[in-house]
């Protein structure tokens, strides 16, 4: 004890640094930067272990040693797969469900700018038609009409159904006058309208002559010998016009003659309203006597019913013979449309047709692109509006008349107008 009392501190205190020489080491930057790293790895350390315990409280204790190796979390226990009992894969697993992918396809990113793609599933046709937005095709084929084309645009721009859904589609064939030239101003005025509800979508002009050369007089044009050809021609230009108009956006196609005098300015949707594949209106024609009296004459005999008797002359008939009605040398006895009806009556009444006439008929896209165009040869002993009557009836569509639906044609004693 007196050797502890006799050792001297002096020297020792004289060695430590002063305070203030303490101060500046733990004040420099290095040592804070260093402080400050530590603090963030000892937190980080202390999150990942607890972590780590709360994953393994979940393990079964028989598997905990297996995991000492991965108290971070790891996937799996701690050991080779090779090593991994069943029983232990299964704990594991218990409570863990792993995704599964079969078959993935990433989609197909097509940049070629001359590759265009429609899906004809989403074109619908419905008696909503204005609704859905469901867009409609009007054809009218032409030869030397010039004469009708004033008036029939002048018809045509009163449609209530939205123009901006409506296309027009125009062939000009074999045509001797200024049907080509009047058309172009026409469609041009009407394009132009300042009302923005009056021009149509989109307007298109198809020139393609067939070589016909009859007159359009009224007695050639109707003679009995001039059917057959005059009919297969007339055939022949429809499916031009069609297979170069019809675009995948279309729902409806309307054909329209450009000899129309009258009709209702709602004719689309109230066609449309009887959700039918095929749908033609009664076609009838003004004509007033001294008197001023309108006799209503019926103008479209190619509207009918078949007969027994129509049926057996059909099987005595060569199969290339096209069959004309209206004419002694043929006698069907067949129901016909025009002899029908009234327009003061109730104009969605219906009926089933075996033919058609084709001055104002509305037809489903979907038929048209099924196959079941206008044939230019006989089938079934009729060609043209008739044959295609007879073509949609054996694919299993329905054509419809409306014998009290009266749209108005220009008199019988008619000037040339249609193909």
């Amino acid at each position: 004890m007196e050797k502890l009392k006799a050792l001297d501190l002096k020297p020792l205190a004289e060695r430590v640094p002063p305070a203030r020489a303490i101060a500046h080491v733990f004040l420099r930057t290095r040592f804070l930067v260093l402080a400050v790293a530590l603090t963030i790895v000892v937190f980080t350390w202390n999150s990942l272990s607890s972590t780590a315990s709360s994953l393994e409280r979940r393990v079964p204790l028989s598997l905990r040693p297996s995991f000492a190796c991965c108290r971070w979390g790891c996937y799996g226990p701690g050991v080779s797969p090779l090593d991994i009992s069943p029983n232990e894969f299964a704990a594991w697993h218990q409570h863990k469900n792993t995704p599964i992918l079969t078959n993935k396809h990433d989609p197909i990113d097509i940049n070629a700018k001359s590759i265009n793609n429609h899906n004809l599933n989403k074109i619908t046709t419905s008696r909503d038609a204005v609704k859905n937005r469901e867009r409609v095709l009007i054809l009218t084929p032409l030869r030397d009409a010039a004469v009708h084309l004033p008036r029939y645009f002048e018809v045509l721009s009163k449609l209530t159904y939205p123009h901006d859904l409506i296309d027009l589609g125009f062939l000009v064939s074999d045509s001797t006058d200024d049907t080509l030239a009047v058309l172009a101003m026409e469609l041009d005025s009407l394009q132009l309208n300042s009302d923005p509800k009056i021009p149509f979508r989109s307007g298109i002009i198809i020139e393609k002559d067939f070589g016909v050369t009859l007159s359009q007089n009224v007695q050639d044009r109707h003679s009995f010998a001039a059917q057959g050809p005059r009919r297969k021609a007339m055939g022949k230009a429809r499916n031009f016009l069609l297979y170069s108009t019809l675009q995948p956006e279309h729902s409806w196609v309307m054909w329209r003659d450009v000899d129309i005098k009258e009709s209702p300015e709602t004719i689309l949707e109230d066609f449309i309203a009887h959700d039918k594949d095929v749908i033609c209106p009664n076609i009838w024609f003004h004509r007033f006597d001294k008197d001023g009296h309108d006799i209503e004459g019926r103008f479209d005999y190619n509207s009918w019913v078949e007969s027994d008797q129509g049926r057996q002359l059909r099987k005595s008939l060569p199969v290339d013979t096209v069959l004309a009605e209206g004419y002694k040398e043929y006698k069907t006895n067949r129901t016909y449309m025009a002899k029908m009806g009234d327009w003061r009556d109730d104009k969605d009444v219906e009926m089933d047709l075996d033919g058609i006439g084709g001055v104002s008929i509305l037809v489903k896209a979907d038929v048209h692109r099924a196959g079941i165009n206008f044939p230019s040869f006989a089938f079934e002993n009729q060609a043209e509006t008739e044959g295609f009557a007879q073509m949609a009836k054996r694919a299993g569509y329905r054509v419809i008349g409306l014998p009290n639906y009266v749209v108005w044609h220009i008199d019988t004693e008619e000037k040339p107008g249609n193909a």
